[in-house]
């Protein structure tokens, strides 16, 4: 008598289209904020600045102007570092890509935001929270660089995901600006205070959202694999 043992293949996975991956709408409104953000100190012209320039402080331009472009590659450096893909696939442009955020994107971008929070045209809290969020950002970064320098890959995943919150501080106080006026203008008062006050708003609500997504992303379990 012979016994017949059918294997049935495994059910293939679908893979979701590239527009339906999680990735996708991070990385599309990173883009709108640079295709905005860039374009108008590409000419080096203080006058299309968007950050009004503080009175005693004539090397403000150039500070902002080098925090932009410095800011700029730590952007597409860190979108290249949580890229698992890249990072699953091409280790060593993970590594470079990684170099190139450490040292040619966060640390000098970090120096300068710190640089130019501290005379914030903005008022002192926003000031204030630039340069807190500045020094963050600085720490995170390094920490994460040692980390990986010591092989601690551990230590050093918490760390650069807490750096790339920091790094998109900027991008989520902008985001958040609306609702800083909506909750603002029902107070009333004049525009320049609504101004202030408003941006206030979304610099705490920008710097308090990034830590607690963040930790909230490290904390989170996975889940199973009988789930996914």
């Amino acid at each position: 008598m012979t016994v017949r043992t059918e294997i049935r293949p495994a059910p293939a996975v679908a893979t979701p289209k590239w527009w339906r991956r999680p990735w996708v709408a991070p990385l599309a409104l990173v883009a709108v904020f640079l295709a905005y953000s860039v374009p108008p100190y590409l000419t080096f012209d203080p006058a299309q600045s968007r950050v009004p320039a503080p009175a005693g402080f004539a090397a403000h331009y150039g500070f902002l102007v080098a925090h932009i472009a410095f800011g700029s590659v730590a952007i597409i450096g860190v979108i290249l570092q949580i890229w698992p893909w890249l990072r699953r696939t091409h280790p060593v442009v993970h590594r470079r890509a990684g170099r190139v955020y450490v040292f040619a994107g966060a640390i000098p971008s970090a120096l300068m935001a710190a640089t130019i929070g501290a005379v914030s045209p903005f008022g002192p809290v926003v000031g204030t929270l630039d340069v807190v969020a500045a020094l963050l950002w600085l720490g995170f970064t390094v920490a994460g660089w040692r980390a990986v320098r010591q092989r601690r890959f551990a230590d050093h995943r918490k760390w650069m995901i807490r750096s790339f919150a920091m790094c998109m501080n900027t991008l989520m106080t902008r985001a958040l600006s609306p609702v800083g006026f909506l909750l603002v203008m029902p107070r009333g008062g004049d525009k320049g205070t609504m101004i202030l006050t408003a941006a206030t708003v979304s610099a705490v609500l920008s710097v308090l959202s990034l830590l607690l997504l963040s930790q909230w992303w490290l904390d989170r379990k996975p889940k199973p694999a009988s789930a996914r």
